[in-house]
């Protein structure tokens, strides 16, 4: 599966995503290729382009006091607060920097802020930064969870997004559906390739794969 990935780039990054076509299962769809963030995520130099990407959708004057990261995005976050506070966009935070956010999954699998972060979150003004868009389902988990605990959302950033807005919110993503214009999802109960017979080849999420 390592050797059969191609590298797509686009315009504002130095950085490559590396895409598999074949038939992939993920938590909520079936998708036609996994997209390989492993070393965007934790490569710094690959890390930072990608946070040079993602800073442009962000306007001058634009506050931004947090940033949720989801899906192992913590590097890229860190990156991306610099790049933020480099081009302009403003703080409230006291000391006049952002808060890097991992918020905690409970038991039900609900997107939950411990009261020792809750601060950084109520009252804030707060970018959710997710490695993949594809149905939304998550991204919209994430929002939501961020509205009750009192934050003001300003967007999602996200490396790739098969979608402009999820929940009224809008999506910035550096790699999207002009970059892989054959990306399709697929609900698991309507999936043209399980209907052919076609085998799952892996089981993916964020954070990687495991062949079948």
């Amino acid at each position: 599966m390592e050797t059969r990935y191609t590298k797509i780039h686009t315009a504002g990054t130095n950085a490559a995503l590396k895409i598999t076509p074949g038939h992939f299962a993920t938590n909520h769809s079936h998708i036609n290729y996994y997209l390989d963030m492993t070393t965007l995520k934790t490569r710094a130099s690959e890390a930072q382009d990608v946070a040079k990407g993602m800073v442009g959708a962000y306007l001058y004057g634009m506050v931004v006091d947090t940033i949720v990261c989801m899906e192992g995005t913590e590097v890229i976050g860190a990156f991306l607060s610099e790049e933020l506070t480099r081009s302009g966009v403003l703080s409230k935070n006291m000391h006049k920097t952002i808060y890097i956010v991992r918020p905690e999954f409970n038991n039900n699998s609900q997107i939950i802020f411990r009261d020792n972060t809750i601060p950084m979150i109520k009252g804030k003004n707060v970018i959710i930064l997710v490695a993949m868009v594809t149905t939304g389902f998550s991204a919209i988990k994430a929002i939501e969870s961020v509205q009750y605990y009192g934050g003001n959302m300003q967007g999602v950033s996200a490396v790739f997004s098969a979608v402009d807005q999820v929940g009224g919110v809008p999506v910035h993503s550096v790699f999207g559906k002009k970059d892989v214009p054959n990306y399709v999802n697929y609900d698991y109960r309507e999936c043209p390739m399980c209907r052919q017979g076609q085998k799952l080849d892996a089981l993916v999420n964020a954070f990687g794969y495991s062949k079948m």
